[in-house]
């Protein structure tokens, strides 16, 4: 035993402390070779992928007022940062004019580079913002194979709405596709808003377009809508998006919006809250009208000056007015547009009126038969208009046309006033 501990065991025991060293040494490289791959292994799919909304402002251009949106994808990974944008169209489609008036447009998305959108829009002087969204990695992964699916030429084209599906509206339902339904559970309380109310508020800066979208737009664009429906405004779904919580990976409820950060801000094309209260410019527009065709048809009987000044007059409003008429009547008849249906305009906007612009010249030539019919349309022309007032006194005529009432009942009636006024038979 005394041997044992002697040299001969303190040199089995260097030797023992040697392999232990080298077998440590081992296992520890080993452990440093395999840790960043157990730790990518760990990681789950969709962990690379940062999920964003990207907010445009409005623009200048007609097709720019309702603002823009779009999805970014960016995959550490792959080492790519793309923009999904569901608002593609051109004018050099086939057919695009008459698929506009019928309200079949075909609109498709695409995927583009994030760093060549922005500066395109930051060119164009229309702000940028972008949200974080909070989804589980599994929820990322299937919101971008989601888009990427729909990216492929098979899928990308669909049937254009301005109002229920439109950009913002295939953003919207992408996330709630991802959320299992959760965003439109939380989003069936009434808006603050219409339709009308929206489309007119973003078109105050332009007062043809204003007036010509109060004649246009019918029923169907005063119907109540939810928060759901109001974010067929790309702003409305930036706002929204913010009230959105969601269940994280543990289950604990937290906001859909992880972050949020300005890209460029412009103050260029400023939105009013609300739509203007024009009401008592278009009365006063239509006193005048109404007072100057009457004055006309008064005094035409002794001067041909004021019955030329009718017959010039007359023409012109009631040819801009059955113009309308047909425009109203064809949208209802003939086309898709479902805000332009079931239009009480069509009673102010009447096609009387465009027969009346052709019987006036005639008549003021002083054919016998062209007066008798002047006095006829005339009579319709202005009976219409006041049927049309009388009308909001009965349940279901409650279409919010209260500028446009002003605007024609007062010109319309006084073109009848002025027309039989100058065409009455002598006593």
């Amino acid at each position: 035993m005394s041997r044992l501990g002697g040299p001969a065991a303190r040199r089995l025991l260097v030797v023992a402390a040697s392999i232990a060293v080298e077998l440590s040494g081992a296992l520890s490289g080993s452990a440093q070779v395999a840790g960043p791959s157990s730790r990518r292994a760990a990681e789950p799919a969709g962990s690379e992928l940062t999920i964003s909304i990207m907010t445009m402002g409005v623009g200048a251009e007609v097709w720019e007022r309702f603002g823009h949106n779009a999805i970014v994808v960016e995959d550490r990974r792959r080492g790519s940062s793309q923009a999904y944008n569901y608002g593609m169209f051109s004018f050099r489609q086939e057919n695009f004019l008459l698929r506009f008036l019928q309200g079949r447009m075909m609109y498709w998305m695409a995927g583009y580079p994030t760093e060549e959108e922005v500066p395109r829009y930051v060119a164009l002087r229309r702000s940028v913002w972008q949200q974080e969204l909070n989804l589980t990695p599994a929820q990322r992964l299937a919101l971008r194979n989601y888009l990427e699916t729909n990216a492929r030429p098979e899928n990308r084209f669909y049937r254009y709405d301005y109002y229920r599906d439109n950009c913002s509206t295939r953003v919207r339902d992408a996330i709630d596709h991802v959320l299992g339904g959760a965003f439109h559970a939380q989003m069936s309380a009434p808006a603050s808003g219409s339709y009308r109310f929206h489309t007119l508020r973003l078109n105050a800066h332009n007062v043809p377009l204003y007036t010509g979208l109060l004649v246009v737009l019918g029923h169907g664009a005063d119907a109540p809508v939810t928060r759901w429906d109001e974010m067929f405004l790309p702003l409305k779904l930036r706002g929204y998006l913010r009230e959105v919580r969601v269940p994280d990976g543990a289950g604990t409820q937290v906001p859909l919006v992880r972050s949020e950060r300005t890209l460029f801000e412009s103050e260029a094309f400023p939105v009013p809250e609300a739509p203007p209260r024009w009401g008592p410019g278009f009365l006063l527009a239509g006193f005048f009208l109404g007072g100057a065709f009457t004055w006309g048809g008064a005094r035409g009987r002794r001067s041909r000056g004021a019955r030329w000044g009718l017959a010039v007059g007359g023409t012109m409003w009631a040819l801009a007015t059955g113009i309308a008429g047909v425009i109203l009547a064809g949208l209802w008849a003939f086309t898709d547009h479902v805000v332009a249906s079931h239009n009480e305009n069509v009673l102010q906007a009447s096609l009387f009126a465009l027969a009346l612009a052709i019987a006036l010249p005639l008549a003021v030539q002083g054919r016998p038969m062209a007066l008798r019919l002047a006095r006829y349309l005339a009579v319709a022309v202005g009976g219409l208009a006041v049927l049309g007032l009388l009308l909001k006194a009965l349940p279901g005529f409650d279409q919010v046309n209260g500028p446009v009432l002003a605007l024609f009942v007062p010109a319309n009636v006084g073109l009848m006033l002025g027309v039989l006024s100058w065409t009455r038979e002598p006593a």
